[in-house]
């Protein structure tokens, strides 16, 4: 396929689809991608080499115009939650999709669906999985169809079920879905397969299912995160199912919402397993990685002290929306945002908080820094007390109270990353950046928690912290007025 061919992916604001599109541009391919909200694109670094095209899926006239020109269309739609209404909505997408494809002549359809044993009792989310494969193959257009079960990566939801169970859950009460087999597939895999697709004309026409080269079940999934992260857990089984109460309990204890888990937990009622090796010998040259390597490599942004890599998603500001706060939870870190937009140029502001800490303080509530620097030092850390080199100019390396220096970018940028004793890792920023004339003023806290005891740590400091860093950002702000007037 050259480069004059051009490919339609939907769900490129989603996990995979989010993904696929800068692997197409990296293998030489144009894109053009359909959102409803082009906003949820800003951020990612390859927006300005794509066709963006704003519409609606349940739109058969938008579609149409979409995929003028295409040659290979990518569906990657699907309703995040259960229920017969959603799973009714997914299938008339699906209906359109196919009557739009075949209306713009597009050459093929490239389909990632579920690997789930069609035969067995599916809840409507799964069902409706399987019949969107039957609906896109029976139109006009070809079809390759992509069986998928667990995608093991940084963010997909089964994944993150995982990580945050095994982190936080040192005894576990196992429902019968634990012990169900699986074959969790790496997300690099998952992409290798759908653009080698592109270059495989065997496939046209064909139901290939993929996954990895082990069967595990749920549990085994839990016991080998547990290893790879050295913790020790312990599983307890029961006798039922009981898919809503898991999927309240996963509610619970993780951020993943119940609704959109319990389809999934559904799911894991039956075998995710490969049937069909079809996939061995259309594409002979894709050897699938075992679980354990794709969890250490879903693992390495963090495990590597390098956070700024698995921020990408959770910092990008949609513009006109600013909002004063916002905590969410990313790839297993939390992170609280603080933001204001000041009548300041950018470089007032950065020269506010590069000098914060050391003999000036913390300009908020210092007792309770001081307060916190005695504990650390009480339990060996490294307290408060180390201070700053210079009040106004400080340099990545250098010590900072009880944060390490870790990035500082002029006008724009100061990253802290904390060294006193905690059960995780956290850093502390600060940016400022220009907006419509005026300054973006940013303030983000960062906390990778490590098991049951960083997760507790975090919502025990979660309503000082709101104190704290409310104050601090207020403050921050106050000092950049002062500096401005002092220099006007």
């Amino acid at each position: 396929m050259t480069e004059s061919n051009l490919i339609f992916v939907t769900g490129a604001t989603g996990y995979v689809g989010g993904r696929l599109v800068p692997r197409l541009l990296e293998a030489g391919y144009r894109v053009r991608v359909l959102v409803r909200d082009p906003a949820r694109l800003q951020g990612r670094s390859w927006l300005d080499r794509v066709e963006v095209v704003t519409g609606d899926a349940l739109s058969e006239g938008t579609l149409t115009e979409a995929m003028k020109d295409v040659s290979v269309a990518y569906y990657l739609i699907h309703g995040k939650m259960g229920g017969q209404v959603n799973a009714e909505r997914d299938l008339q997408v699906a209906r359109n999709f196919a009557q739009a494809a075949e209306e713009a002549n597009v050459g093929r359809i490239i389909y990632l669906g579920e690997l789930v044993d069609p035969t067995s009792d599916l809840s409507p989310y799964l069902r409706a999985r399987h019949e969107t494969g039957y609906i896109l193959r029976y139109g006009g257009v070809p079809v390759t169809e992509f069986r998928a079960g667990m995608i093991v990566g940084s963010g997909s939801v089964l994944f993150e079920m995982v990580r945050y169970l095994g982190e936080r859950e040192p005894l576990l009460l196992c429902p019968a879905w634990f012990f169900s087999q699986a074959q969790p597939i790496a997300i690099r895999d998952v992409l290798f397969y759908l653009i080698a697709a592109l270059e495989t004309p065997e496939s046209i026409g064909r139901l290939i299912e993929i996954g990895g080269p082990t069967r595990l079940t749920y549990a085994d999934m839990l016991r080998e995160y547990a290893r790879e992260r050295g913790l020790k857990r312990y599983l307890i089984r029961l006798p039922v199912n009981a898919p809503r109460l898991s999927a309240y309990w996963v509610h619970m204890v993780t951020p993943i919402h119940w609704r959109i888990v319990l389809p999934l937990i559904e799911g894991l009622r039956a075998k995710l397993i490969v049937r069909d090796e079809a996939a061995k010998k259309l594409f002979p040259k894709i050897k699938p990685i075992d679980f354990q390597t794709a969890v250490r490599l879903a693992l390495g942004r963090i495990q590597r002290d390098n956070v700024e890599t698995s921020w990408s998603d959770a910092l990008v500001t949609v513009a006109g929306d600013i909002k004063p706060y916002k905590f969410t939870v990313e790839e297993g870190m939390y992170i609280e945002t603080r933001q204001m937009l000041l009548d300041l140029d950018p470089d007032t502001v950065h020269r506010s908080y590069m000098g914060i800490g050391g003999e000036r303080g913390w300009l908020y509530m210092d007792w309770a820094w001081g307060m916190r620097g005695w504990m650390d030092k009480a339990v060996g850390g490294v307290g408060i007390r180390r201070g700053r080199r210079h009040p106004d100019e400080i340099y990545p390396g250098e010590s900072l109270d009880f944060w390490r220096v870790e990035a500082v970018e002029p006008d724009r940028l100061l990253r802290l990353r904390a060294e006193m004793k905690l059960p995780g890792k956290a850093w502390l920023e600060f940016k400022s950046e220009p907006k419509d004339g005026r300054t973006l003023f940013t303030v983000t806290a960062y906390f990778a928690p490590y098991g049951l005891f960083g997760f507790l740590y975090w919502y025990a400091m979660w309503i000082p912290h709101r104190f704290i860093f409310d104050g601090l950002t207020r403050r921050l702000a106050s000092r950049a007025r002062v500096l401005a007037h002092s220099h006007a």
